[in-house]
């Protein structure tokens, strides 16, 4: 039975990804700070799932997380999905409190690099698949998104070398897009946010990537949900 980790998987993305690889038979470790909306996502699911309550940029939560998988044997997938956008509304720079920038950077940069270096030694026997959640912000500049897009972005080049350094595995830096979630909404609060896709239009984007396994890189959602063409073009 392979196995994932996912963390940030209360609500939002790694939530409907959690439950779509429960159907398929994963065994599933997953994390997110609200112990209460963790225990209320995961029940009822139909696969072996440990939940561990925490935040992910805490060392001692990361030793849990690593021991809870070492316990399945295995880890085939590891997802940083667990995400801090800021403060809301959001904050230009000249005006975000340094505070908020280590904060932010602490959970989006360093959490991922830190539990990759706990559980890499068990996806390497498995050569397994890293996806670090990433963002359009990560590579556009948006007023008020500095924190979170340069996080983004430099968990984007740690993605990069990661890949380089471990060429047995599959590191993607992956961009979801807009989604209809409770941090999107915290970045536009009082605004309505109905016309953003739900969490569950990206997962198939993410299960295809797990079949196809292309390259390690920086990829989109819409991309891997490009249609796919009945017949190659032909030269006139």
């Amino acid at each position: 039975m392979p196995t994932a980790l996912i963390t940030g998987a209360s609500r939002g993305l790694g939530h409907a990804l959690t439950a779509a690889l429960a159907v398929r038979g994963w065994h599933l470790v997953v994390d997110a700070r609200d112990g209460g909306a963790l225990e209320a996502a995961t029940a009822g699911l139909a696969s072996p799932t440990i939940a561990v309550p925490g935040d992910v940029s805490d060392p001692a939560h990361r030793a849990l997380l690593r021991g809870a998988v070492e316990k399945t044997g295995r880890l085939d997938l590891l997802v940083n999905n667990a995400s801090l956008l800021g403060p809301s509304p959001l904050a230009q720079l000249s005006a975000l409190p340094t505070a908020e920038m280590e904060r932010v950077l602490a959970v989006n940069t360093v959490a991922p690099l830190a539990l990759f270096q706990e559980v890499v030694h068990l996806l390497t026997t498995t050569a397994g698949t890293v996806i670090n959640i990433s963002s359009d912000a990560a590579v556009e500049a948006y007023a008020g998104w500095g924190a979170y897009g340069a996080s983004k972005a430099a968990l984007d080049q740690l993605s990069a070398v990661l890949a380089v350094e471990h060429p047995e595995l599959r590191i993607y830096a992956f961009d979801p897009g807009d989604m209809r979630t409770a941090m999107h909404q915290a970045a536009f609060p009082g605004e309505d946010i109905s016309d953003r896709p739900e969490p569950e239009t990206v997962v198939p984007a993410i299960l295809a990537l797990l079949v196809d396994r292309p390259p390690s890189g920086r990829l989109t959602a819409a991309s891997l949900l490009l249609p796919v063409p009945e017949h190659s073009p032909t030269r006139p």
